[in-house]
């Protein structure tokens, strides 16, 4: 699959379910009213009846598009995904949106020596971890910068591989 692909796939069925629906409804609603003259006196031009629908399902279907992939993307990186949904739909003029992609956090990835998910730290944050604190598996904070590098000691020091884990539970 491509990445483009990828990122389609993160929007919820429900999310796309939706943006059809809606935007199918508006543009036929746009398509209904266009043809009705506004002072009864002049009917709106054919490139007008044809184009405005066109413009009000590719608007609506695209911005309730973007709001589901910031909800199933903000949960696939473990943010506030009701937060950031709803400051989506709620900030006008698509702020919320353009917010969302600015601010995002990195996606989380596999911990290379405890194996269960995390978010990447910054290189200055990783300096600042300590390796008793590296135990992403048992809840609490870490750095997979720092595991990487100790699991390399560790194995050096100790005999144990990076995965592994002596009887005391620490690498």
């Amino acid at each position: 699959m491509s990445r483009f692909q990828d990122n389609l796939s993160v929007i919820p069925r429900a999310a796309k379910v939706t943006a059809w629906i809606v935007a199918l409804g508006c543009a036929v609603l746009v398509g209904i009213l266009s043809t009705f003259p506004p002072d009864h006196s002049e009917p709106v031009p054919l490139v007008g009846r044809i184009l405005l629908p066109i413009l009000a399902f590719a608007t609506l279907f695209t911005y309730i598009a973007l709001i589901g992939y910031v909800y199933g993307d903000s949960k696939r990186r473990g943010m506030r995904y009701v937060m950031w949904t709803l400051l989506a739909m709620f900030i006008p003029n698509a702020i919320g949106i353009i917010l969302y992609f600015i601010l995002r956090d990195p996606l989380m990835k596999p911990c290379p020596f405890f194996g269960s998910i995390a978010t990447p730290c910054s290189p200055a944050r990783a300096r600042a971890c300590e390796v008793s604190s590296a135990s992403c598996g048992r809840g609490e904070t870490h750095s997979p910068h720092l595991i990487r590098s100790s699991a390399a000691a560790a194995s050096s020091t100790s005999g144990l591989k990076p995965n592994e884990i002596d009887a005391s539970g620490t690498p």
